[in-house]
């Protein structure tokens, strides 16, 4: 009777170890029963063997915490125009991670891509250096699943000590001496520290010479009156508010009259293809908008901007720069693009040449709106103006074509019934 009653308890403390999901223990509470003796959970399909024992052991499930596995996460797989990328690490092995918890971002020529980990637990080892290059498909960390339950239960507050709080006597107060403060750096010196160049930004600066190299540019300028626009947004800005829940902004204005120039003057929307030695021309507007981010300079693309009203353009560009501000522009959102804005106005620029987007002919600098004196009708009236400047590969656009497509910005813009009336 004494090693029934004995197993019996052995099977017991398995049982309540194995509901608070400690294999371990249950595996020491059955150390006491004999092989092919133990327990068995409602799937197994035997429950008794013998007068000798209490049950048959077949199987018994564990917890998904007593199943963790280890699973390889790769690389995720670039777009056609990117090959390779830095690996970045945000966690280092024995860390804890939850799901959908960014692990390391990849940063390529043209974005940051972020990856994160496909399931709660454990960082088990970093296969790729920090700063490494990858590949799509490259494995670059393993991950030990976790089940782990989340406990729902507030830890015990310790006790507040009832004893009274022993009091002393001002005068027995000693002054304490104040820590010795180290020396710091004199007024006078100077020093210096250097930072590695992040890979966007190393090919920003290729890019951005390359088009120096290849094109030859040459600007061309114009100046804008705003009051019209300004009117106009100040006097349906409720309204279109209202309706489409955004605010009207000028930029969409700009775009919309370059798309409108840019059908007047396709060569502006063509470009050279220097393999071929070849002039391809498209029939469809998309337009890059530079926006400027904490890692450098990126031109998200608005496409088929020719069939956009100015709702379609506002929310696409609000779109867009929300994407940009959390780091999540994907490399389709940047590829492509016939046609380049810039608007260094938003910094208060007031004057500037920009440098084309390769392999683009042409980009639109827009600038500062700041009243001036100008003369209207024979008379000196102060008006909000703003400077362009078209910056074009002269290898492909004339002086003409180039004058002439900004000349139609500046009617758009500056009277947009143009645009209703096709003038």
């Amino acid at each position: 009777m004494l090693p029934l009653l004995s197993r019996s308890r052995c099977l017991s403390r398995a049982l309540n170890a194995l509901r608070q999901g400690n294999c371990t223990l249950a595996r020491c509470s059955l150390s006491g029963v004999p092989r092919g003796q133990g327990l068995a959970c409602a799937n197994s399909r035997k429950f008794v063997a013998n007068n000798s024992s209490i049950f048959a052991v077949r199987y018994f499930r564990t917890t998904a915490a007593c199943r963790n596995d280890v699973v390889t996460v790769n690389t995720p797989a670039f777009a056609e125009s990117v090959t390779e990328g830095d690996v970045r690490w945000e966690k280092a092995v024995g860390d804890t991670v939850t799901e959908d918890e960014v692990v390391c971002e990849i940063e390529t020529d043209k974005t940051s891509v972020q990856v994160p980990a496909p399931a709660a637990g454990v960082i088990e080892a970093l296969l790729v250096p920090d700063g490494g290059k990858v590949e799509g498909g490259t494995p670059l960390f393993k991950l030990r699943k976790t089940g782990a339950p989340i406990p729902t239960a507030m830890p015990p507050v310790p006790p507040v000590s009832t004893q009274p709080i022993e009091s002393k006597p001002v005068s027995s107060v000693k002054p304490t001496a104040a820590p010795a403060v180290e020396p710091g750096p004199s007024k006078g010196a100077r020093s210096e520290h250097r930072v590695k160049m992040n890979r966007m930004r190393q090919r920003i600066a290729q890019r951005l010479k390359e088009a120096q190299n290849t094109c030859a540019m040459l600007t061309t300028f114009n100046e804008i009156d705003m009051s019209n626009i300004q009117e106009m947004r100040a006097r349906h800005r409720d309204s279109f508010l209202k309706k489409h829940n955004m605010k009207l902004g000028f930029m969409s204005a700009f775009v919309k009259a370059t798309a409108f120039a840019l059908q007047d003057q396709p060569v502006v929307n063509a470009v050279i293809d220097d393999t071929t030695k070849e002039i391809v021309y498209r029939d469809y507007v998309d337009i890059s908008v530079a926006v400027a981010t904490p890692r450098g300079l990126v031109v998200p693309v608005i496409r088929n901007v020719e069939t956009m009203n100015f709702a379609d353009i506002e929310r696409t560009i609000n779109e867009l720069g929300e994407k940009a501000r959390k780091n999540e522009l994907a490399i389709e959102d940047m590829d492509g693009g016939t046609f380049t804005i810039s608007n260094g106005g938003v910094f208060g620029s007031l004057f500037g040449t920009p440098i084309i987007n390769p392999p683009q002919s042409a980009i639109l600098g827009m600038h500062a709106i700041v009243d001036r004196p100008v003369a209207v009708g024979g008379k000196v009236e102060v008006r909000p103006m703003m400077f362009v400047a078209l910056t074009y590969d002269h290898r492909l656009i004339d002086g003409r074509e180039a004058v002439t497509f900004l000349r139609k910005i500046k009617a758009a813009v500056e009277d947009p019934r143009v645009l209703l009336l096709d003038l």
